[in-house]
């Protein structure tokens, strides 16, 4: 049975997260990671943690979030609520204190992604207009108590994960596609005429610059997760609604102006992945990057010319983080496990998370400078 994240309490034992050895990391400074999770009683937290088996902050949050991410020059994390939830606590590095707590409003409500500029100045958000569904991306001003600046259509329904361009003023924007409402909690209400996208926006204008899309035959191909080099290659993680015996694409590579460009891969790897990826997490060169599928218990990696080049089972991962290494990933997992692994190596080794809080880590992880 895949043990994930509705089921976790049943799995997780009180040595859980006990030291083990074969620890990944071997510097003096260890690496610092952040993710949402959820403990043994159900509460949700915000924690920060290191390679070195050691938890720095734990903070509590309203409910389940599903997204975090460190501020570029204020110790401060954010968490951003899971769908179709209306928080995102920003919370202090140093004391794990809630520095603000950031409402989306009635007729609101966030997709579970944001993410800030590289200045610091901004933060952006994807978001539901409930009453017409639409799609909006906002932006709200870090220095001046969060307000809002500007609000932008995202072009289609069901915004999700967004990230920068190189140029620090485009947007990426995955459009899901999937129409939702929150009195229907996360129902998905359009399944017949889902139209997925992933578009690029101006971020001061909130100009469309375009629109790329999948073939119609594949309108069910949600795209959700997506991460982006340095050379403005954009990785694409998909979630398939249609039947699970569908021979589809769920992985893709995007460029500007060249359209999405789906991937292929042995086909018993796309089968384990069980029309489902989670989470896209370029590498610390930008020349490799990892695809999670949580329900097969499957990690892909990539070559960045789209090239399948290896995978591995890590039960109910999903989280994905970069190292300072080549080719390097921590993986976070439903089952409260924390892995690190090498491309160049081939080696999986279980990183030494102590503490006395079982917890499931939830679908995503960042690194922490």
């Amino acid at each position: 049975m895949v043990i994930n994240r509705r089921n976790f309490l049943a799995a997780l034992g009180a040595g859980l997260l006990l030291p083990v050895t074969g620890a990944a990391a071997t510097a003096e400074t260890p690496l610092r990671f952040a993710s949402a999770s959820q403990d043994a009683q159900g509460s949700h937290w915000l924690v920060l943690f290191d390679d070195q088996g050691n938890e720095r902050l734990r903070h509590q949050l309203p409910g389940r979030a599903h997204h975090v991410a460190a501020h570029p020059t204020q110790p401060w994390l954010m968490a951003v609520a899971r769908r179709p939830d209306r928080f995102i606590d920003v919370v202090s590095l140093e004391n794990g204190a809630l520095l603000k707590r950031i409402d989306s409003g009635t007729e609101r409500h966030f997709y579970g992604h944001a993410i800030f500029s590289a200045d610091g100045r901004w933060l952006v958000a994807t978001e539901n207009h409930i009453p017409t569904s639409e799609g909006r991306v906002v932006i709200r001003d870090c220095h001046n108590g969060f307000t809002v600046v500007a609000d932008h259509p995202s072009y289609g329904i069901g915004p999700h994960e967004l990230a920068w361009l190189n140029d620090q003023r485009t947007l990426v924007v995955a459009n899901g596609g999937i129409q939702t409402h929150p009195d229907k909690g996360r129902e998905m209400l359009n399944l017949d005429s889902m139209q997925p996208s992933l578009v690029r926006i101006d971020s001061r204008s909130g100009t469309l610059l375009e629109k790329a899309e999948l073939p119609a035959e594949l309108h069910q191909c949600s795209i959700r997760h997506i991460d982006i080099n340095p050379h403005d290659q954009v990785a694409i993680a998909m979630q398939y609604q249609g039947e699970l015996y569908d021979n589809v694409p769920l992985t893709a590579l995007y460029q500007p102006g060249l359209g999405i460009r789906a991937l292929e891969l042995p086909e018993p790897i796309r089968q384990k992945m069980k029309q489902y990826c989670g989470s896209a997490r370029f590498d610390h060169s930008g020349d490799y990057f990892a695809i999670s599928a949580p329900r097969g218990d499957l990690i892909s990696f990539w070559q960045r010319d789209g090239r399948f080049l290896d995978s591995i089972r890590v039960r109910d991962g999903c989280g994905l983080a970069a190292t300072d290494q080549p080719g390097a990933f921590v993986i976070s997992s439903g089952n409260g496990r924390c892995y690190h692994y090498n491309l160049h190596t081939r080696r999986k080794t279980k990183l030494p998370l102590a503490g006395e809080r079982p917890q499931a880590w939830d679908n995503h992880m960042v690194r922490v400078s």
